[in-house]
């Protein structure tokens, strides 16, 4: 919402604006999956209310655990036993934490579990996960493609032990072993061959203290302890990764100013870090201790720019990268690639359909200043929010940008739109 302009601000600058954000993803589907594995009853405050965790909800609910559902809490009773039920069929819908994180914490109970997900879903991958999960015991079976959904899960509780995982496609499938951990009989002991965006199992460890375990790590090596959680209060921070397009939009308006309540020094999630990446493109960021603030000096200057361990906000730099003064070059965003879409892909096809210069690689992509597009140009979303949420912003400075499924933005964020909209009105 808007607030008071200081006397001495120029006239036409855009007044600040102090935005209130839905709570993290990434927060909201580990802290149910520790809210069902506690013992006891877990209250969360301000989880997000998307489709994706919406779906999360709904497939703890199918295995037999009550989750209640208020306007701003949930509270979920946790059986550490794990599933109420013997027999359950659970529909992921499009969410990626969902359809890893629910096959692992029915292995701890006892019964048979399928679970299917959307088209888009199913052709993520899940494969080094499910082997894994077959190394510690679980009886695990792909109905059709290997390594992909639907799959069914012959559970009768994960005796534990030491395994070996491969996280170079996704961090979820460690994210999944270290939640997992507690509810075994002997704990984990988990091996790391290759590992992508670092922060978000930092996020998954600094959760799982807050629930009463520690993780103990040395070098590539996670050790978890056996014994359970205990149910706590949760409070949700605002989602970091929805953060950057607001932030991104005040860095390519001149005199704009965001800021994002509860998201500051202390959030847990790494996409905090897209600040510094617009910090280092010449916009003005201040991070205290009760939030963080964008403002857009008029002028960006072009980088290179490693966002291994941010790779989520990967579609928001290159929405705005042709209107910095040089190159933008990402990399080591390989893992984007097996997303929602082919972000690498979606994100340069879109910018060359806005007629902007652009190269890519395995796992990187440059693109050059500047933009030449035609009249009312159609982004093409590939079903996937980060794409329309990133291009959004874009359409900022190019007048007639549409989407052809502007809708899927309710994975994380319905009300995106709206926000957006109120946020451009005052700008």
């Amino acid at each position: 919402m808007p607030v008071d302009m200081p006397a001495d601000t120029p006239a036409g600058t855009p007044a600040p604006r102090s935005l209130s954000l839905p709570g993290s993803k990434s927060i909201t589907a580990r802290a149910l999956f520790l809210a069902a594995a506690a013992d006891g009853v877990t209250t969360l405050v301000r989880p997000l209310r998307s489709d994706d965790t919406e779906g999360f909800a709904e497939g703890l609910v199918r295995l037999g655990y009550r989750v209640g559902r208020t306007p701003d809490t949930w509270q979920v009773d946790g059986r550490p036993q794990g599933p109420a039920v013997a027999e359950a069929d659970v529909y992921c819908r499009d969410g990626a934490t969902t359809a890893r994180f629910l096959p692992t914490l029915a292995a701890v109970g006892h019964g048979t579990y399928r679970f299917d997900a959307s088209p888009q879903m199913r052709k993520r991958p899940l494969l080094p996960l499910s082997r894994a999960l077959r190394d510690l015991g679980v009886d695990l079976r792909h109905e059709e493609a290997e390594g992909h959904h639907p799959l069914t899960v012959r559970a009768a509780g994960v005796d534990g032990g030491e395994v070996v995982l491969d996280a170079g496609q996704s961090s979820q499938y460690l994210t999944a072993l270290l939640l997992l951990g507690p509810l075994t009989r002997r704990g984990l002991r988990i091996r790391v061959t290759d590992l992508v965006s670092v922060p978000y199992v930092e996020i998954t460890i600094a959760m799982m203290r807050a629930f009463g375990v520690e993780v103990v790590r040395d070098g590539d090596v996670f050790v978890v302890p056996s014994g359970g959680y205990r149910a706590t209060t949760y409070g949700i921070e605002p989602d970091a990764s929805t953060a950057s397009y607001f932030f991104a939009a005040a860095a390519i308006t001149p005199g704009a100013e965001v800021t994002v309540p509860g998201l500051g020094s202390g959030a847990l999630q790494g996409d905090l870090g897209f600040v510094d990446v617009l910090r280092r493109m010449g916009a003005e960021v201040s991070v205290g201790a009760d939030g963080t603030t964008v403002r857009g000096t008029g002028s960006l200057h072009g980088l290179t720019v490693n966002m291994r361990d941010i790779s989520d906000t990967m579609p928001t730099l290159a929405a705005i990268a042709p209107f910095a003064s040089g190159p933008v070059r990402i990399e080591d965003v390989a893992n984007t690639r097996v997303k929602e879409c082919d972000r690498l892909d979606a994100c340069a096809e879109n910018l060359r359909r806005l007629g902007a210069e652009v190269s890519t690689g395995p796992d990187w992509i440059e693109i050059q200043p500047g933009l030449a597009p035609s009249a009312g140009t159609e982004i093409r979303t590939y079903g996937d929010h980060r794409i329309v949420m990133s291009f959004a912003v874009t359409g900022l400075r190019v007048p007639g940008v549409s989407f052809d499924d502007p809708g899927c933005v309710r994975k994380t964020f319905p009300g995106f739109h709206e926000a957006f909209a109120e946020l451009a009105d005052g700008f």
